[in-house]
């Protein structure tokens, strides 16, 4: 490699080692004082850089401070595309979160030092949360462009990939959601597969359950009067046997 070569490498090397300190100083410091207690300039301090050069790389300190965040969208998304291609594509997206959430050299949120509280922390301050739903509409436009590449169509005009990654990054939110309220950092895995399994077993791919599988079905007792869709049927037997009587 000659030497020109080498220099654009170097410099990015460097950015990209500088955007990741200043990253983990405010990781740190929103962690340890709290999003309100902690400056810009306090975070570029701690990464040994001035107020300028931290706005070359981040617009605020929480853009910063949930910048680790914007590689898991990266990490599901190059699981999505390695999913075979007859999976349906619900099930495909469900299978790459999993795969993520498996995988110890991805570091998943629930294997990764912190994460789970600034996920707390996030949940409580409505400008970090805001940011935190910005990284995650990034995330879901690749992923719209990956279920629609699998698919073969074009997502501009097809509505079924923005139906699908919509649902799915829905099941990962809520799962994400109840984790942060739990209080179980080991418990992530299992609360994704748990919102998985609530969205609707057609967009899955998989069999509907039998009708006595489910258990919100009125129970209907001999001589009961018959409901229908939340509409009680107050006909009696005598009315029905004086309607027959009447018509032969």
């Amino acid at each position: 490699m000659t030497p020109e070569r080498k220099l654009p490498e170097r410099r990015s090397r460097k950015a990209r080692r500088t955007r990741d300190t200043l990253a983990q100083a405010a990781f740190e410091l929103v962690l340890d004082r709290g999003l309100r207690n902690v400056t810009v300039e306090e975070i570029a301090e701690a990464a040994d850089v001035d107020r300028r050069t931290f706005s070359r790389y981040f617009t605020s300190k929480e853009a910063a401070a949930l910048d680790s965040l914007r590689g898991d969208g990266d990490r599901i998304n190059a699981a999505l595309r390695a999913r075979p291609a007859p999976e349906p594509p619900l099930l495909a997206y469900r299978r790459a979160v999993l795969d993520w959430l498996a995988d110890p050299g991805a570091e998943p949120w629930h294997r990764r030092p912190r994460i789970f509280d600034l996920l707390v922390v996030a949940e409580e301050e409505p400008t970090l949360y805001a940011v935190f739903h910005h990284i995650r509409v990034d995330a879901q436009e690749d992923s719209v462009a990956i279920v629609a590449d699998r698919l073969g169509v074009d997502p501009r005009q097809d509505i079924r990939p923005a139906v699908t990654v919509a649902a799915g990054a829905g099941a990962l939110l809520a799962a994400q959601a109840a984790w942060v309220r739990g209080g179980r950092p080991d418990a992530l895995p299992a609360l994704v597969a748990e919102a998985f399994d609530a969205l609707s077993a057609d967009l899955l791919g998989e069999p509907r359950p039998a009708p006595e599988q489910h258990l919100d079905a009125p129970e209907r007792h001999p001589g009961a009067p018959e409901q229908h869709r939340g509409i009680t049927s107050t006909t009696s037997t005598a009315e029905e046997a004086e309607r027959t009587e009447a018509t032969s």
